[in-house]
């Protein structure tokens, strides 16, 4: 018999709106028996079925709604029905070769992310409930999505709060993992097994087609270029000059190789630098562009620290808009969820007025298409992408 959750009078009301979500301290009470990554239903006080999910007791999040179906069973054909209903929604938005092919929550399939390299496949877990369907997931992509290797990415640190061990390696046969895809017209090798991440950020996919009309005969500095994705886009749109950096010598060394992949390394050159420090320096010494590119890391993951990544994000704007002459752009963003929208806006703004410079906005943007926001789950929106022009 299915264990039954109830949740306590006045709780649980984002979950009954369709958010996935349940926090330990919203839970009343249980009836029946668990063990930890066992699918549950789940109540509210009044015993009216919210949905059925995966309980981890360990987790401040101890349960995750799967399904508002109480009759829908866990099953590999629950999991099938899945994937093919987010690559269904893919291929209708998006170019598929390479693409975020299942976004967690986002496509009804919490603690669970996996990307798309051309016919090689990278599986993320975040949870425990989801770790009890690896072998099926693994299953699934190699006979219904022909997948021809597939790598786990499970080397989050969030896996210890649901009491998991860091997992990485293959879940088929052993394969060469830098591999290479095209996006834009750009071509990349992408290091799924050592690369931040899953290996390459594709959530600005679209954004980076995006600058395309502003680069063309300008001359750009993108800075914490990483793969040098951005840097990449600007030359292949045109650009005279292309001068992508990073703090990390790794990262400048694989853009290099990303550059000479796509025949650009006349144009498209990348240097080791913290932005922090040098942009200040170069102002000094009148150097100046036609379009700056700011994409740093998220600089907060918590409500705790936005304070300091608003300085984080003001300081770098306020520099990088220093390096803009007039009627250049100034391309800018922040993938951090807890850096909201409004808050980015006062940011720039502020950052803007110390520098003395007009921003103009010529466009905002957020996440790729394949990286879908569930307006029930407002985690799922955190990318803010904008294009300026300086005056």
């Amino acid at each position: 018999m299915t264990c039954k959750f109830y949740l306590h009078k006045g709780k649980g009301k984002k979950a009954e709106n369709g958010h996935p979500w349940i926090y330990t301290d919203e839970i009343q009470g249980y009836d029946g028996e668990y063990t930890n990554g066992d699918i549950v239903e789940i109540y509210n006080f009044k015993e009216d079925f919210i949905g059925k999910g995966y309980i981890n007791d360990v987790s401040k999040i101890a349960l995750r709604i799967m399904t508002r179906d109480r009759e829908e069973n866990i099953d590999r054909e629950f999991f099938l029905k899945r994937f093919k209903a987010a690559f269904d929604y893919r291929k209708k938005v998006i170019d598929t070769s390479s693409c975020r092919f299942i976004f967690g929550e986002a496509d009804f399939l919490p603690g669970l992310t996996i990307d798309k390299f051309e016919d090689y496949y990278v599986v993320q877990i975040a949870s425990l409930g989801m770790d009890m369907y690896r072998d099926i997931i693994v299953d699934i992509l190699k006979k219904d999505f022909n997948a021809k290797g597939i790598f786990e990415r499970s080397d989050l640190n969030s896996r210890e709060l649901e009491g998991l061990e860091q997992k990485k390696g293959f879940l088929t046969d052993p394969f060469p993992t830098m591999v290479q895809i095209v996006e834009n017209g750009v071509k990349y090798y992408v290091d799924i097994e050592n690369g931040q991440k899953t290996g390459f950020f594709l959530d600005q996919k679209e954004n980076r087609k995006a600058i395309h009309r502003i680069c063309k005969d300008a001359e750009v500095l993108d800075c914490f270029t990483h793969t040098g994705s951005f840097a990449l886009n600007a030359g292949i749109a045109g650009a005279k000059s292309v001068l992508g950096i990073d703090v990390s010598q790794h990262a400048v060394d694989f853009a290099t190789k990303n550059s000479e992949l796509n025949d650009l390394s006349e144009i498209v050159k990348f240097e080791c630098h913290n932005a922090f420090d040098v942009l200040p320096k170069w102002a000094k010494e009148g150097r100046s562009f036609d379009v700056v590119i700011l994409d740093p890391p998220a600089f907060t993951k918590s409500r705790e620290t936005v304070n300091g990544a608003k300085r984080g994000y003001k300081e770098i704007n306020l520099r990088g808009l220093k390096m803009v002459r007039p009627g250049g752009y100034l391309v800018t963003c922040s993938c951090s969820h807890f850096m909201k929208e409004d808050l980015l806006k006062t940011t720039l703004q502020e950052a803007a007025k110390d520098a003395r410079r007009t921003l103009r906005q010529v466009e905002f943007r957020t996440q790729s298409a394949d990286h879908p926001i569930l307006w029930n789950s407002d985690e799922s929106y955190y990318l803010k992408f904008f294009v300026f022009q300086v005056v």
